[in-house]
């Protein structure tokens, strides 16, 4: 069987299945839920949102519904969900109408706490890109301009005070083909509109936690890419001041354990 699909079109990795080898006791899951429209088939299930793909009036589309948090009351859950729903659609739209590449939001269902979004067809995840041009063993020199445009459109989503939440080589995809470096932003579920540079030094963080945990040999890349990120903010000063207390808080949290 070939890779799960993720969201927005990008392959990703398949889910793990039962751990503790022979023996070990299988647990009933959950039986997929039916799709939000009909057509649309379940492409990745995961504990924030199930993800779907297929036509949303005549157009390739994602769909995300979000999954209900049981051990909350019902009613503090629809107002989350709904707070939160409402919140991804005016980042991407704020992404879109301020020229950061985003995909397209085509419906938002606050009935069922569903997005309709554009699927960016062919792509692949950046996190897939690096992994396979470090496995080919060919010129790496292109994931440093990759970097570099990163870095530019990090500068660029920041200064318009979008706070993506979770930055991971997952969540930027590239387009067809590849060395055109045309990236485009996804997953905006936990982002949030700020000014504060702490909480874009926080974004980063988290972004070069993943370099670190799932890109072994990336330093020079992630320091191209704030390089970069520097020369392109007008707000970057305050910005890479905060990323260093966080990494220095994160390092302080490491040694007490």
């Amino acid at each position: 069987a070939g890779p799960v699909v993720g969201e927005l079109g990008a392959a990703a990795p398949a889910m793990d299945g039962p751990e503790g080898g022979a023996g070990a006791a299988v647990v009933a899951e959950d039986p997929p839920p039916p799709p939000p429209l009909p057509g649309l088939r379940l492409v990745q299930q995961g504990a924030e949102a199930h993800v779907y793909r297929g036509l949303f009036l005549g157009r390739a589309a994602v769909a995300k519904l979000r999954v209900p948090k049981r051990y909350r009351h019902p009613a503090l859950e629809e107002r989350l969900s709904r707070r939160r729903m409402a919140q991804e659609a005016r980042s991407l739209l704020r992404c879109r109408r301020t020229g950061i590449p985003a995909p397209v939001v085509y419906f938002v269902d606050y009935v069922i706490n569903s997005i309709y979004l554009e699927d960016i067809v062919d792509s692949i995840t950046v996190q897939d890109h690096i992994y396979s041009v470090q496995k080919s063993g060919n010129d790496t020199s292109g994931l440093h301009k990759l970097a570099e445009k990163m870095g530019e459109l990090l500068a660029r989503m920041h200064d318009e005070d979008i706070i993506h939440g979770d930055l991971t080589t997952a969540n930027l995809l590239l387009r067809p083909p590849t060395e055109k470096l045309d990236l485009v932003l996804i997953d905006f579920g936990l982002s949030f509109i700020s000014g504060l540079p702490e909480d874009k030094g926080v974004d980063l963080y988290v972004l070069e936690k993943a370099f670190i945990s799932t890109h072994p040999d990336t330093e020079m890349m992630f320091k191209a890419l704030l390089k970069t990120y520097a020369a392109t903010s007008k707000k970057s000063g305050p910005v890479i001041k905060k990323l260093d207390e966080v990494r220095l808080r994160g390092r302080k949290r490491s040694m007490i354990g």
